[in-house]
């Protein structure tokens, strides 16, 4: 099914309890969005696909729908717009499901407006600024960033919108390590302990899927400070 891409400043928020999506629609209209609200899976899924929404705001717990399912059809359906995930549960497996989704970020209740807004406009100033156009290329891993595709010996793996901003920063940085507090304000918005849990988990994802055995590192640990590329990016 082919999808509408989104128009700027519409947010659609996916969340059945009421006391939070009145306190999320306020603060998301107060910071000049427009909000449409849906209180289950089914009802927030017909909206999308309608089209012109920046980002979506997506409730993990719906009455209907597990929000990581939905955001998983939603991926395989070609919507690409930045997805907010919330959710009470904040455990390490919990989030590396929602990211495996397809999630772009990772919201753990209760959690500060304030917090939720810094994280949906790193998201949507992410999504507005198009990726350099190179390709970075590592033993038999490749990865298009202006495509926001990967693949290892020639078959193509998943890799998420923020896998691609992680790699990106670190590939633009040349071999220098990049502090993981610049990742975190740089991509997250803020650097939040739970912005710093997700980024843990991203890296070790990215790692998962890139790395292995002939291989070798893609991504150096530099111990207190931040991460590395290892080696040189190639560029067309």
């Amino acid at each position: 099914m082919r999808h509408t891409e989104p128009a700027g400043g519409r947010i659609l928020l996916v969340e059945d309890d009421v006391p939070t999506r009145i306190l999320v629609k306020k603060a998301l209209v107060e910071e000049g969005y427009t909000v449409e609200v849906h209180g289950s899976g089914d009802a927030g899924t017909r909206a999308l696909l309608a089209g012109g929404f920046a980002a979506v705001v997506l409730d993990v717990w719906l009455p209907d729908a597990c929000g990581i399912e939905l955001c998983r059809e939603w991926r395989r359906t070609s919507i690409r717009i930045p997805v907010l995930m919330l959710t009470a549960r904040t455990d390490v497996a919990s989030r590396i499901a929602g990211l495996d989704a397809g999630a772009d970020d990772y919201l753990g209740k209760p959690f500060a407006l304030a917090e939720l807004k810094a994280r949906l406009r790193a998201l949507l100033r992410r999504d507005s600024t198009p990726e350099r156009d190179w390709v970075l290329r590592r033993a038999d891993v490749t990865v298009d960033f202006q495509r926001r595709q990967a693949w290892v010996g020639g078959n193509e793996v998943p890799i998420t919108r923020r896998e691609i901003e992680v790699l990106a920063r670190l590939a633009s940085s040349r071999g220098r390590a990049v502090a993981r507090d610049d990742l975190l304000e740089e991509i997250w918005g803020e650097a939040t302990a739970e912005a710093a849990a997700s980024l843990e988990v991203i890296v070790s994802r990215l790692r998962s899927k890139l790395e292995g055995a002939g291989r070798g590192a893609l991504i150096r640990t530099i111990r207190g400070h931040g991460y590395a590329l290892a080696g040189d990016q190639e560029q067309p």
